[in-house]
Formats: C-alpha cells, structure tokens, sequence
C-alpha cells in the first residue's frame, strides 16, 4: 500500500524558518497528471489492482509501471493459479491482470473465478497469445481487456483505467482483425448457428463435459485422469466435438460452443 505523499506522486521538502519551524512546502518536480474529478483512479481513492503473472520479470515490470502511478494501488501479485485464487479471495480490488498460461493451471480459469467470486471486478488479460480465438474466449468469459505482452509494454496503468471506467482495453492490432470479423464473412450468423445446433451441433453429455474442461485450460492428459479415461478416448471425443462443430481446434470449439449456446446445456 502507498502513503498518501506516494499517491499523490509529490515531492515534499520543508524549509526552516527562524524559529525553526518549517517553512512552507516546496515541490518537487514530479508534477501528477490531470484526471477529473467524476472518474475512478483518484489519489484519495486509487483504483486497486492485483497482478497474475508465472513470469517474474514480467510480473516486476507491470507492477513497477502501476506502483509508479498515483491512481493505482497494486494490492497483491502472484505468481501461480493457486495464489492468484488466494488473492482474489483474500483482497478487495477492481482490475485483475491476469496471463493465460500459468504453470499451474490457465488465466481462464482466473478470469471465470474472479467472475464469481468479486462479480464487480474486471478482467484484463495480459498474454503472448496473440490469437484471435484465445481473444474472443475470454471476452466470452467476461474479460474486458486483452493485451499482447510485446505491444502493449509500458500501457498497463493505461489500460486498467479504461476499464474501470467503463471501457475496453484491447492491443489495436487484434482489435482491429476482430472488427474484420464483423463482416459477416468470417462469424456464423444467427441462423447458420440455429441450423448448426439443430443438426450436427449437438454435443453429449461427455463430449460437452470434456469441451467444458478444455474451456477452463485442462489439458487431454490431465481431462484423462479427471475423467478417468485414457488420452486417446479424451482425444476421440475431441475429434467428434471438432467434427459436429465444424472446428480445427481447441479454442475454435469452445468460442463456437458457446455462440450456438451447446457448451452449457
């Protein structure tokens, strides 16, 4: 947590008088940007953040750029899956930056957690994954902002101030493919997924209990021992959802799951 003088980013040196008193306040030449007043991320009330990252290095630099701005409080860092449930639970915040590949488990997972447990809080992915379907997944899970690691260095306070106040915060290279996306060549209109679900889009009960692990970053091997079925089953399975699904792989299955609303049934 930083004091008040560190939110504030002023610098403070006080000046004796005569009496030994000290003089008025001198500033330093550290100057904090404006920011009105009607917006989150004041200095009396900073915005509080936690950070999710297995890479230490870039887990220092995020929380060097955050801890060096006056309208953010970094309240807790991890560095697995495991911790980062633990400080979700453990802390009050408002943005959680979160990675897709932990050692221990997937960013997915996090994101839908963080979902449940602190429903008013958002969800910024910060990733290496640069496509378009690992994107649009998250966005489906609730997250509000997906940032590409070596596009966005140095943006990140940047970022959790667009969506704590409303907005989105997405690396504009992969915004601007997914805005192509939108016209209507490359996403199933609403009739082509009412037409997939009603023929070969309807999964079974282990097909779609499968397809919901995958979701959550399990992978073949570890869905087999959940399961209790060998990776070659898990796989065959797999192969069925990709063919009555009509995917290539993993994530392209579980965005088109979830538009022709067959993921959870």
């Amino acid at each position: 947590m930083k004091s008040a003088e560190e939110r504030t980013g002023t610098l403070v040196h006080g000046t004796k008088t005569g009496n030994g008193r000290l003089g008025p306040a001198v500033q330093g030449p550290y100057q904090a940007p404006l920011w009105p007043p009607f917006l989150m991320g004041q200095h009396q009330h900073p915005v509080r953040v936690v950070v999710v990252d297995d890479d230490p290095h870039m887990r220092d630099e995020i929380a060097r750029e955050l801890e060096a701005d006056q309208r953010i409080d970094l309240v807790a860092q991890a560095g697995s899956a495991r911790d980062g449930k633990r400080a979700i639970a453990a802390h009050a915040f408002d943005v959680l930056l979160v990675d897709l590949r932990l050692r221990d488990g997937s960013g997915f997972e996090l994101i839908e957690y963080v979902k449940r447990a602190r429903p008013n809080a958002e969800a910024v992915v910060v990733t290496v994954m640069e496509d378009d379907e690992s994107a649009l997944q998250a966005f489906e899970l609730g997250a509000t902002g997906y940032l590409i690691k070596s596009s966005w260095f140095g943006n990140f306070a940047q970022a959790v101030l667009q969506v704590v106040n409303g907005g989105a915060a997405i690396t504009p290279t992969l915004a601007r493919r997914l805005l192509k996306r939108l016209d209507g060549s490359a996403a199933p209109s609403s009739k082509k997924a009412r037409s997939g679900r009603a023929s070969g889009g309807r999964l079974s009960a282990r097909e779609r209990e499968i397809l919901q692990l995958v979701a959550t970053g399990y992978t073949s091997c570890e869905i087999g021992k959940r399961l209790v079925i060998s990776n070659q089953t898990v796989d065959t399975h797999l192969k069925n959802v990709f063919r009555k699904l009509e995917v290539r792989s993993r994530a392209q299955a579980v965005h088109r799951a979830t538009d022709w609303g067959v993921l959870y049934e």
